[in-house]
């Protein structure tokens, strides 16, 4: 007869866990908790280029005329004091005005072979300038980019070669995922599935894991320093002031520029004019 402490036995020995099972939950877990982290991360840096890109448009010019301001007004004091010290604050401040661009570069990147872009003749009538479209992927992207996360990073690579062809895909599938490209997304899965198998032997169950949670720190260690160098830019600083409506505050801040060009302007006008008393 099989007593209840033998019966309770049995089934423990077939279940027992294999050695790696608990460092695949580890990895899971980490790979999902990351992969998560990096679509944030990679919106974020898509958004704050956009709205670098329409500050520079916007407000580029009132920034250029601010800087000729202040330059005009420092050598318009140099000029009415004599002073060699207002003669050298005048050389600063005309040093930090860049030159004006000729035709082509002013307009490099604004015309196609019909004219200008839309952006361009914008601009140029005083109309608003169309806001850069805002990438927002798909669900689908985000389950392509998440597979191909997984699949192709590339310190799982044994040799050089292997993780050069790693970082490359990576590279383009960034690049299509940034765009929100889901059917390029689609397109890179099929290649990779494609792809040449690794010549050397294939590492084992826990090399693999381990190699995986080592790649998954580093990456998160690097993915926190680009978090902190764009919310420490200039343009990431703006925009977290606003992250709901940008736009909103490109307007605001335009409304401030204009209001210190024209006060600089009327400094400068008090300047040039005759002291009075003089005939």
């Amino acid at each position: 007869m099989t007593t209840p402490e033998a019966d309770q036995s049995q089934p423990d020995e077939e279940t027992a866990p294999r050695p790696e099972e608990r460092l695949e939950r580890a990895v899971r877990a980490a790979e999902q908790a990351l992969i998560e982290y990096e679509i944030a991360v990679e919106t974020f840096r898509v958004e704050v280029e956009n709205f670098s890109r329409l500050h520079h448009q916007k407000l580029g010019p009132m920034y250029a005329r601010l800087d000729e301001l202040e330059a005009q007004i420092a050598e318009a004091r140099a000029a009415r004091s004599g002073d060699p010290e207002d003669v050298r604050k005048a050389q600063e401040a005309r040093a930090r005005v860049m030159p004006m661009p000729g035709v082509e570069e002013l307009f490099h990147g604004w015309m196609d072979g019909e004219g200008l872009f839309p952006e361009a003749s914008a601009m140029l009538t005083d109309q608003p300038v169309r806001p850069p479209q805002r990438v927002r992927p798909s669900e689908e992207a985000r389950k392509l980019y998440r597979e191909l996360a997984r699949k192709a990073h590339p310190d799982l690579a044994q040799e050089d070669e292997e993780r050069a062809r790693r970082e490359e895909f990576i590279t383009r599938v960034n690049a299509a995922y940034a765009r929100g490209d889901e059917a390029l997304l689609r397109e890179l899965a099929e290649e990779w599935a494609a792809g040449p198998a690794p010549k050397d032997r294939q590492p084992s169950p826990a090399e693999e894991l381990y190699a995986r949670l080592e790649w998954l720190s580093q990456r998160k260690e690097l993915l926190t320093l680009v978090v902190r160098e764009l919310e420490e830019s200039a343009i990431g600083s703006m925009l977290k002031l606003a992250p709901d409506d940008p736009d909103k505050l490109l307007e605001e801040i335009a409304e401030q520029l204009l209001a210190d060009v024209s006060a600089r302007e009327a400094e400068l006008a008090e300047l040039l004019s005759p002291p009075s008393g003089s005939v």
